[in-house]
């Protein structure tokens, strides 16, 4: 082996989403110890972050599902590896998966993967089109929720000579830490949202998609208003529509029928989230569907919060119930009423009790350091195969 495992990630675009900041982490961690490393994507707001001195970026249209386009990629992904004398390329989606599959074939190089969600299927042709995420030397599932998605859809294209394991996402306890955060910034934030000190605050953070479960969730806030009308409260919906405008519109005429102007805020994008949950009383995370991991329920405990989420996918896994957090039945509007009722009505010691140990999880499980030194090892091991 060469004194330095160079790893070139791809992934379309460099958002603030679970792969891609995954993606961002992993980078400048290999930087740091005595690796090379690249990144291949088309763009996005992460980008200007990346420490250019310590991590090259190559800019490719890798979020195109066109087949042309992806051939093109995986041409210039071939001669990338061929003149940096890649070792490992590291896909996190399915269109530049194929782009990176098709150029480790030409350069024989080693191909790893993440599969980051369940990415849905509806016939047999889609389900193909996503099995480039299992076609690679290493296969790395995000939760143990993915795991068995894979096993239970994807055996025929899984072989034996690949290694398949689960690297929990993690994330950075560092900046998501209470203690980092001050209280003018604080103050900021809430006349920014123009937001009373009296007002409890219910934060739902999650781009506007029907399956993040947004309508469900105001339907819940209805209940709770009819239900505690003792209890003062501001609920913040943050999240981009990505171009769904219909679907936000649908949530805006749903809050005018419920009569919720006065408690309901949509706020399109923060940068700083940490300070988002550092103001708010308690985190909710309501997907109707599966998260594959549920990265908003992690953040939360490591900021001391308490967090409630659906009892579907990821969330069983980073939430002890009743201990670290609290889960509720999916799609379940009463049940997520009652349990905003009751966390709202618990004492502050109890609460930072919660807290601590919504902390102290993270800290063991789901910091970004293990995640970025499990996935460095097995690199190692595939290098010395």
């Amino acid at each position: 082996m060469s004194s330095k495992i160079k790893v070139l990630q791809v992934i379309p675009k460099l958002g603030y989403g679970g792969a891609e900041t995954g993606c961002f982490d992993l980078a400048h961690y290999l930087n740091e110890n005595n690796c090379k490393s690249y990144i291949v994507t088309s763009g996005g707001p992460l980008l200007k972050y990346i420490n250019k001195k310590k991590v090259k970026i190559f800019r490719l249209p890798v979020q195109s599902k066109n087949p042309i386009l992806i051939i093109l990629n995986a041409m210039i992904l071939a001669m990338i590896i061929l003149f940096f004398n890649i070792n490992i390329v590291h896909a996190r989606s399915r269109a530049p998966a194929w782009s990176c599959l098709i150029a480790t074939k030409i350069t024989r190089r080693k191909f790893v993967t993440t599969f980051h969600g369940t990415y849905n299927f509806k016939s047999n042709l889609k389900k193909w089109y996503n099995s480039v995420m299992v076609r690679s030397d290493l296969l790395i599932a995000g939760s143990n929720f993915i795991f068995s998605h894979i096993q239970e859809n994807y055996t025929k294209y899984l072989n034996s000579n690949q290694r398949f394991l689960v690297i929990f996402r993690g994330i950075n306890d560092d900046y998501f830490n209470p203690k980092k955060i001050n209280e003018n910034d604080k103050n900021l934030l809430k006349k920014k949202w123009k937001i009373a000190d009296n007002k409890k605050i219910i934060l739902l953070p999650g781009r506007l998609t029907s399956w993040k479960g947004q309508e469900m969730f105001i339907e819940a806030l209805n209940n709770l208003k009819k239900n505690e009308s003792n209890i003062e409260f501001i609920a913040i919906i943050l999240g981009n529509d990505q171009g769904r405008k219909i679907y936000k519109k649908k949530l805006v005429r749903l809050v005018e029928q419920y009569r919720l102007v006065n408690e309901i805020k949509f706020v399109d994008h923060l940068d700083l989230m940490p300070i988002a949950y550092e103001i708010s009383d308690v985190i909710v995370s309501t997907s109707i569907e599966p998260e594959a991991f549920g990265r908003v329920s992690v953040e939360a405990q490591s900021m001391e919060k308490p967090i409630i989420a659906s009892n579907i996918g990821g969330s069983n896994e980073t939430i002890i119930n009743n201990k670290t957090g609290f889960l509720f039945e999916a799609g379940n509007p009463r049940a997520l009423s009652e349990k905003l009722s009751e966390i709202l009505n618990l004492s502050e010691v109890t609460l930072n009790g919660i807290g601590a140990e919504g902390r102290k999880n993270v800290k063991a499980k789901f910091n970004v350091e293990k995640m970025c030194n499990t996935t460095y090892s097995e690199y190692k091991k595939l290098i010395n195969a």
